[in-house]
Order: C-alpha cells, then structure tokens, then sequence
C-alpha cells in the first residue's frame, strides 16, 4: 500500500479517535448514571436534591449547543484554510512546484471545511429552533 493512501487515514482515524473517545466516554457516564436513579426511583427511595439539580445543570448546559458548535465551525474552517495556505507554502518550496503538495493538502482542507460548514449550519439551525421556542 502507498504511503500517500496510508497518510490521510491515519490522520483521520487518530482526529476522529481525539473527538470521539472523550464524547463517548462522557456519555456513558451520563447513561449510568440516569439508569442508576431510575433504578432507585423504581425501588422508591428517595433522591437527593443535589442529585437532582446536578443532572438539570447539565441539561442546561446542553441548551447552549448553538454557540459550542458555532465555535467548532469557525474553528474547523479556520483549520481548513490553514491546510489550504499550507500546501500552496509548502509548494512554493518545493523544487519541482508541479502542485502534488497543494493537491494532497486539499483533501484533508475539504473535509474539515465539510465538517466546519456542517457545525455553522447547526448552529443556525439549533440558534432558529431556539429562539422559535422561547
């Protein structure tokens, strides 16, 4: 197998790894835990205020979900056009300047710029459900 078809699957794989291990792990801390007070609610004891208004900070803190994945989109399309300038500096180094650099820098600026553009349009749409519901 290529080393140029290796490169941009490794890359992805270990950006996808950063993002998604954190994200599961915390849901899975979620999952437990509103099982563990269903279960006590089930039995009929009683639960702790604090409990309680622990759990309702933190849905709370996932209404805010507009400005968190504005911020991914910006900073994904600022990372896109990062990969994009850094191929076309890269090729002004190279000694033959037949555009292979900025051509395998375009690839992982395409998809970031995918991915940032998809977050803007949540947060968009997430900001227009929210201010419709209030």
């Amino acid at each position: 197998m290529d080393a140029e078809i290796f490169v941009p699957f490794t890359f992805f794989a270990f950006v996808a790894a950063i993002i998604l291990v954190p994200v599961l792990a915390k849901e899975r801390t979620k999952r437990s835990a509103h099982d563990l007070i269903s279960q006590a609610m089930a039995r009929g004891q009683a639960l702790e205020p604090s409990l309680v208004s622990q759990l309702s900070q933190n849905m709370l803190d996932e209404g805010n979900r507009a400005r968190k994945s504005l911020g991914n989109g910006v900073i994904l399309l600022a990372l896109a056009f990062g990969f994009v300038a850094a191929g076309y500096v890269a090729d002004g180094y190279s000694f033959d300047h037949d555009g292979d650099v900025v051509h395998g820098m375009m690839i992982p600026a395409i998809i970031m710029g995918a991915v940032g553009a998809a977050f803007l349009i949540l947060a968009i749409v997430d900001y227009t459900t929210k201010r419709k519901a209030t």
